[in-house]
Formats: C-alpha cells, structure tokens, sequence
C-alpha cells in the first residue's frame, strides 16, 4: 500500500525495566526517556506537532492517572496532545495517522507501566468480558496455559519447545542492557501447568518513547531512519470460547494489509509475553529460520506492561538505525490469549 506520506521512527528510548520502581513516581520514569529521543534528535519539545501516550489506569489504581504523566512532557508550550488506555504501540498508529493526514511532521510518542504495586495478574482479568468470564477471574497465567495447552493437544508445541523458546530469550537478552532477565533459565516450577516459571513474563517496571517524523524531516533528524512501510491492527472476538487458541487470524490479517508477506523480513521483534505465543506468532507470520526473531529478548527478558509492544517497535526501528536490519517485522499485543494485535513493517534505505 502507497501512502500519502512516508513516515519514520527516528529516535527511541527506553528505560531499564526493573522489579519494583516504589521510589520513582510515573512522572519521574517517564522523564529520562523523553529527555533522550529528544536529545538524539536535537528537537526541543516545542518543535512536536503532536503527543500521543499509552497506559493504563487500572495499573497506577486511580482515574485519569496518565495526566499526572504529562508532567514529565512540561506544561508550557500548550501541546496537541492525546491519550490511549491501551499499549503505547497503539499510540503510535494515532500519531502515525496524525502525520499521514497532514496535521503534524513530527510526533511523540511515549508509554509506560508500573505493574510493581499490584498483583498485575488480576488486573488483568478486567480485560475479560464482564458478564460470564471476569467474574470467574481467571488470570493471566492460567489463559495463556490454556493457550500453551491446546498447542501441545494439536501436536504444535511441546514442553521442550516452550523451554528452547525461553532459554534463548534469555540468551539474546544478555546483550540488552536494559532486559530484567538474563542468562540462562532455572528450570522452575509449573505456574500453571505446561508453563513453568520461565515461560512467563517478569514482572517490571518501565517507560519508553520514541519519535516520528514526515519525509526530508525525518532524514534531517536521523542517518538512517526506520520507515514504516505499513502497520495495521485487528481484534480477535472476545469471547475465549469462539477461538482457535492455536491460531491467530488477527495477526496475520494485521500482517496482510501492513505488507509483511510481499518480501521476507530478516529480523521480528514479536510481543510474545508467553513462550506458548511466540510459538503461535511464528507459525502465523510464516517466520523460518532465517528471521532473526526477538535479539532484544523480547516479553520473556522484559515485559513493563504497556510499554512492552511500542519496545517491539522501537528495538526493530534501533536495528534498522545501526544498520543490523534492512527490513524488520514489529508486533505488539493486548488482551489474553493475543486477542488485540499490531502489526508494522519497518525498513531501512539503503
């Protein structure tokens, strides 16, 4: 697909995703990172067309949470600016729409998750639907092993495999400075059988952000800008009930219309906060061998809750900067079971 403008990620930032972060209010976590992709690019914030964050106020446990965050942006100049309860990866698709139609020729976008104070595993469940499954309170944990569970049932996966997915995130993690997770994996307890302690994600505390500029800007303000080539998100029914839990339609959907099937990519980062589901994306976005997938470490090294997809986007732009990746698949994703999901093409010129 043509669009009416190109657009590229110029600048990302993010911080060290940590256990517990009880000293750090989200305005002071947010700060360092914003302060960086402006910094990388040389932009002050009234040069911004526009502002677009990601996060959740069931997280931070009061209403309207996310304009306390604002802070960290600065009161003064007055900025165009809006908000998604969702991940930040979301936020990003507004602002890139946001310069596709004209409005803006560059943008920030930022997101951030304190998972920390609460018992994140319910908080969750609030993401069910209302009526017959979040009164059950099922977590987390226990529908991603449903997940990982009816992979084994269709011969897709085995235990061995989710393990082998789980040892060389940690692996791969070992070069990201900003990971919480590293090294090799402790062979752990089942959480919720098939899935053992290393098959989830951590939980931690982190912000990221990065920038978006329109055409020749975006080649003043970076050597190499990462160009989204497409991105499309789609949703899977709510109902857990309807779904085949080894497949993902809407994936590969969000995939179709982004353009990742019309040339391989060599690198994906994929927003895969269960071993179980990277194993579902693989299969979905016909990912081989030759696709160097998640050399952040992904979801399973670090997972700072609607942070982790805009991460995903902003490594696979980080590679295609330094010059490790030409064209680079990015997915993020919400809900249980990968129920919400994004898809971005990115690319570098040569």
């Amino acid at each position: 697909m043509r669009y009416a403008r190109d657009v590229a990620i110029v600048a990302f930032a993010q911080t060290d995703t940590l256990r517990c972060t009880d000293e750090l209010s989200e305005v002071e976590m947010v700060m360092p990172v914003l302060h960086d992709v402006l910094r990388q690019t040389g932009l002050r914030t009234s040069d911004i067309g526009f502002t677009c964050s990601g996060s959740s106020d069931y997280l931070a446990g009061r209403a309207f949470s996310f304009t306390m965050a604002l802070d960290g942006v600065g009161a003064w100049p007055p900025i165009p600016e809006s908000h998604v309860e969702m991940d930040g990866a979301w936020a990003l698709y507004e602002a890139w729409v946001k310069i596709l139609t004209g409005e803006a020729d560059t943008a920030l976008v930022y997101a951030y998750g304190k998972s920390s104070p609460g018992e994140v595993r319910d908080v969750l469940t609030r993401q069910l639907d209302p009526y017959y499954v979040a009164p059950l309170w099922p977590d987390s944990v226990a529908l991603a092993a449903l997940q990982a569970q009816a992979l084994i049932d269709a011969g897709a996966a085995d235990e061995p495999a989710l393990a082998a997915v789980a040892a060389r995130s940690r692996t791969d993690a070992s070069d990201n400075p900003h990971a919480q997770l590293k090294g090799s994996v402790p062979s752990g307890d089942y959480i919720v059988r098939p899935l053992r302690t290393g098959d989830c994600p951590p939980i931690g505390d982190g912000a990221a952000a990065v920038i978006l500029a329109a055409g020749d800007r975006a080649r003043e303000l970076c050597r190499r800008p990462a160009w989204i080539r497409g991105m499309d998100h789609r949703i899977e029914a709510h109902s857990l009930g309807v779904r085949d839990l080894t497949d993902s339609p809407s994936t590969r959907l969000a995939a179709e219309h982004a353009g990742a099937f019309e040339r391989p990519v060599d690198t994906a980062e994929l927003h895969a906060p269960f071993s179980s589901q990277e194993v579902v994306l693989r299969r979905t976005l016909k990912l081989n061998d030759s696709v160097r997938v998640n050399p952040s470490g992904g979801a399973l090294a670090a997972n700072p809750v609607m942070a982790a997809g805009l991460i995903r986007l902003g490594e696979a732009a980080a590679r295609v900067h330094r010059g490790e990746s030409d064209r680079a698949l990015a997915h993020a994703t919400s809900g249980p079971c990968l129920q919400q999901n994004l898809v971005a093409v990115l690319e570098g010129e040569s």
